[in-house]
């Protein structure tokens, strides 16, 4: 079952992203830790990490307001 990111931009809305797919959670999160900055500098607020349609957890890519 691939695995693959969903992009959103702040508003919440679908946003353009590379289309990756990859063998397993741990290779796709292992790819959003070397291109989460550069995800977010192009306009992406959060991830979604999806197995085939299932969504498994959402992730903001915003930094935390202290």
């Amino acid at each position: 079952m691939p695995w693959s990111w969903r992009y959103e931009g702040a508003d919440g809305d679908p946003v353009n992203g590379p289309a990756e797919a990859f063998s397993s959670q741990a290779d796709a999160e292992s790819w959003i830790g070397q291109t989460w900055r550069e995800l977010a500098a192009a306009g992406v607020a959060s991830v979604l990490l999806v197995e085939d349609d299932r969504v498994e957890y959402r992730m903001s890519l915003l930094p935390v307001v202290e």
